[in-house]
């Protein structure tokens, strides 16, 4: 069985649900599983909902904008008389009840209810679209099958369950399912962490045992860095799981960090192909003798520098940074470089929550701390350290740090 996964810019609006079906035109859609994010901004639309809904703004206004988005984008592609527009409708209706009913103050748990509408409407709207073309699939609901535990937003795999549930799916039939989702004992809604429907795909990818996984973007494959902070880029065609995984821990967007090591654990080839031009070859992640290693750029932006010292000048020894490493896991907050000497630990961090002065607050009741917001962190792959002077070039550079092959910077 083939896996493929369609993000929010492939079905965007009419003309791209239009475009799916090129896609799987080209590349043949018997035995074949979708993973939909999304359409278009979705997402950012209904986290903008609970966040109204949060400081008791009109976040039904909101709705009803993101309703007629998705009704407007039907139209492009159904007769009036359609059943897919009760369908989308009663999703809304569903949604706004949920909103009105809820006792819960907790906002990852309202956050996971509202936020994942969005996969459970495109991917229905494209289910139905595919069946009205002859494109024969069933509709799953990815909830029924990804089982989690109820760290609401970032969601943890139960795979023996998970496993279980997905090997029964009848692998002779194609199907079109969501991204992002699944739920916890009691049947509430877990996303798996933003940009999780890559790691959707790969979790049924391994519990279907697939002969491939693709993911549909609108760049040729994965480039040696994103075409638009960097120039003079190129495609990688192939590179190893383990290249692929050092890329995404680094912070290329391309690739979900979550994604690859199910499909390694299985050896199952995963490719990043354009819907622009899905005749393009694009890139394979797999084992094959011609993996390339070439020198790549990768940026993340939106970081945090957190310098972190001891008052009385003592070392910065094994029971603090346990204790600073366990304030940082339990608020979420992810570490992207660290560099420590003997008396200060240095962190670039990556703090999706908004907690850091929360964690910073609690930090200096023993520590002195200087924290700096909105930094970019820059990493080179594979770096030729010969000619790095360019890349240098016109940067305030905060924080380096070189180890084999592999140069990271701070930068403000």
């Amino acid at each position: 069985m083939k896996i493929f996964k369609f993000g929010g810019a492939s079905v965007k609006d009419a003309e791209s649900v239009k475009n799916v079906a090129k896609v799987l035109n080209s590349q043949g859609f018997e035995k074949c599983l979708l993973v939909v994010s999304a359409m278009g901004k979705t997402t950012n639309a209904l986290e903008k909902v609970v966040e109204y809904y949060f400081k008791k703004e009109d976040y039904q206004n909101e709705v009803e904008k993101i309703k007629q988005s998705h009704l407007e984008i039907t139209k492009g592609l159904f007769a009036e008389n359609h059943k897919i527009f009760g369908e989308v409708a009663l999703f809304f209706d569903d949604l706004e009840a949920f909103l009105r009913r809820n006792k819960s103050p907790n906002y990852n748990f309202v956050y996971d209810q509202v936020v994942s509408c969005g996969e459970m409407i495109s991917s229905k709207i494209l289910s139905e679209y595919l069946n009205d073309i002859n494109f024969s699939n069933a509709w799953l609901d990815a909830r029924d099958y990804i089982k989690t535990d109820d760290t609401y937003r970032e969601g943890v795999v139960n795979w023996l369950e998970t496993e279980k549930n997905i090997s029964g799916l009848d692998q002779n039939q194609s199907y079109v399912t969501q991204g992002f989702i699944g739920s916890e004992a009691n049947n509430f809604t877990v996303t798996l962490g933003r940009e999780g429907s890559d790691y959707s795909a790969a979790i049924f990818a391994y519990c279907l045992n697939a002969e491939a996984m693709t993911i549909w973007k609108d760049v040729p494959g994965v480039m040696t860095g994103d075409p638009r902070k960097f120039e003079n880029v190129t495609l990688l065609s192939n590179i190893s799981y383990e290249e692929a995984i050092e890329m995404a821990y680094y912070g290329a967007s391309v690739i979900h960090p979550k994604t690859l090591q199910p499909l390694k654990q299985k050896h199952i080839p995963f490719y990043v192909k354009s819907f622009v031009e899905p005749e393009k070859p694009g890139t394979k992640v797999g084992n094959s003798d011609v993996n390339q290693s070439e020198e790549s750029y990768i940026l993340k932006e939106n970081q945090v520098l957190m310098n972190i010292s001891t008052r009385d000048f003592s070392f910065i020894a094994e029971d603090h940074i346990s204790q600073i490493f366990n304030l940082l896991a339990k608020h979420k907050i992810k570490v992207s470089m660290m560099q420590n000497s003997a008396i200060s630990l240095a962190l670039c961090l990556e703090d999706k929550f908004g907690k850091i002065d929360e964690v910073n607050q609690t930090l200096t009741q023993q520590f002195s701390t200087d924290v700096v917001k909105n930094v970019s962190l820059y990493t080179v792959r594979n770096a030729n350290m010969d000619e790095l002077s360019n890349f240098y070039a016109d940067k305030k550079i905060l924080l380096e740090q070189i180890s084999k092959n592999t140069v990271q910077i701070v930068t403000q």
